[in-house]
């Protein structure tokens, strides 16, 4: 029986040995052959690209309301009220987009004579905001004022949501596009080619925010002239970065 055994034991140790250099064999010839030994090694190179799209602001965002200053709460509320209902058929009656209630407000209004202070009157205020085209914004304001609006509180131009949205589109296929000449130029100069993406990251395409071109700003009521209103341009930017093995 100890013979036997030690006939087994002999066996697995030959059979670990056999084993053991046959994997010392493999890792010398990967180790001895240069294919293989770069083939087991990736080399990457990282580049972000950048891409950037100009587009028109046809749209205008307005905020605007009626503020009343009076004596009583009741009274300068109401006529608060009054007003802000012209305003709102007037701009309903033109389509404007995205017509919201923005403020409403009714304070007191004291005075201060000889450390006293005294109610003297009430002011209340209504504001809304809406979009509209630009090419027709300038005329809008002015015939809102007529409507019975007293504050023109901002005006910002922005892109259709449309535009922006292929704006934010192509600007990533520009950063992209980037990003692989930047690869390209790299690995040319060393006399490298560039072989696959193994890594994508998307920095995202971001929307251009409103520009604004006016704030607080009174119109008076019985002004003629047209108000000019210019939209200009908006840029819309994206960065796109790519892993890429050579």
């Amino acid at each position: 029986m100890t013979q036997a055994f030690l006939s087994g034991c002999c066996s697995k140790v030959a059979g670990r040995l056999q084993t053991i250099s046959l994997l010392v064999g493999l890792l010398t010839l990967s180790l001895s052959n240069p294919a293989i030994a770069q083939e087991r090694l990736l080399r990457t190179l990282t580049v972000t690209g950048r891409g950037v799209e100009m587009i028109p602001a046809t749209a205008t965002q307005v905020q605007l309301g009626v503020e009343i200053q009076g004596e009583t709460a009741t009274g300068v509320q109401q006529e608060v009220a009054r007003r802000s209902a012209s305003v709102v058929e007037f701009l309903r009656s033109r389509n404007v987009e995205k017509l919201q209630t923005t403020g409403v407000r009714l304070n007191p209004i004291y005075s201060y004579e000889n450390n006293v202070q005294r109610l003297t009157s009430y002011s209340a205020a209504n504001t809304v905001s809406f979009r509209t085209s630009t090419e027709q914004a300038g005329t809008l304001l002015d015939d809102a004022v007529k409507a019975g609006a007293t504050r023109i509180d901002s005006v910002s131009f922005t892109a259709a949501d449309e535009a922006i949205a292929a704006a934010q589109q192509q600007a990533l296929r520009e950063a992209t596009q980037d990003a692989q000449r930047q690869a390209d130029a790299v690995l040319s100069s060393l006399n490298l080619s560039r072989k696959e993406v193994v890594n994508i990251q998307v920095n995202g395409a971001t929307p251009p925010p409103p520009m604004p071109v006016l704030e607080r700003a009174a119109f008076a009521s019985d002004q003629v002239a047209n108000t000019p209103i210019i939209g200009g341009e908006q840029e819309v930017q994206a960065s796109v970065t790519l892993q890429i093995s050579y």
